[in-house]
């Protein structure tokens, strides 16, 4: 970003009385909430410039590099200003937790859940991110493990069986079965990007340039 776009941008924005904008901070992947915060120019210009979030704490005064000491750095992967300009969002590559108590986001305490809501969106990345670990395992701890043990051919091969069985139940028109399935199908697709060394994020950016996702509006 130049220094005039970087100007065009700051106008955009909507500083409170102390200098600062609400900073809303997304994973760019698992579109989770990870924190708020505050930022000032100075901050923001320092985004811009590291390419990694830095912000304003409002406690010790001063400027902070999110993750500099701690390691848990955020690379950001893009920044938009809300419609009144009083609130940014920060979407951003997390190299560690977000919260100071190791959580992986700050918002883990849990007040209210409607009936049957979910959080598919999320919990699906969080998932691969979690095969991503038990592949690591010993073969005879983890399903997981050992479907990667037994090779690339053995992936494949289970991801075809779960989508004729999906397809089956499908046309058998039994949902109980079909939503068994489909989960099955899943869990064998993420454990193929997993062998492939496909990311699901390139995946899911696949549908977005598909789709026309990526416009904003």
């Amino acid at each position: 970003m130049t220094e005039a776009e970087f100007s065009d941008f700051i106008k955009m924005i909507k500083f409170d009385r102390m200098g600062l904008v609400t900073v809303v901070v997304q994973d760019s992947n698992t579109a989770e909430v990870l924190m708020t915060a505050w930022a000032n120019e100075r901050a923001l210009k320092m985004t811009f410039d590291t390419g990694e979030l830095v912000l304003w704490s409002r406690s010790r005064g001063e400027i902070w590099h999110k993750g500099l000491t701690s390691g848990s750095r955020m690379k950001v992967s893009s920044i938009r200003a809300d419609c009144d300009g009083d609130t940014l969002l920060v979407q951003v590559e997390p190299m560690g937790p977000a919260c100071h108590t190791g959580s992986r986001t700050c918002f883990y305490r849990e007040g209210f859940r409607a009936d049957r809501a979910t959080d598919g969106g999320t919990f699906l990345h969080r998932l691969y991110r979690y095969l991503e670990r038990r592949v690591q395992d010993p073969p005879e701890e983890s399903y997981t493990a050992r479907l990667m043990a037994d090779g690339r051919f053995r992936v494949a091969q289970t991801v075809g069986e779960e989508g004729v069985e999906t397809a089956l139940a499908l046309v058998s028109g039994d949902k109980n079965s079909f939503r068994g399935e489909a989960a099955d199908l899943v869990y064998h697709l993420l454990v193929a990007c997993i062998s492939a060394g496909v990311p699901l994020s390139e995946v899911i950016g696949e549908l977005q340039s598909r789709h026309g996702e990526n416009d904003a509006s």
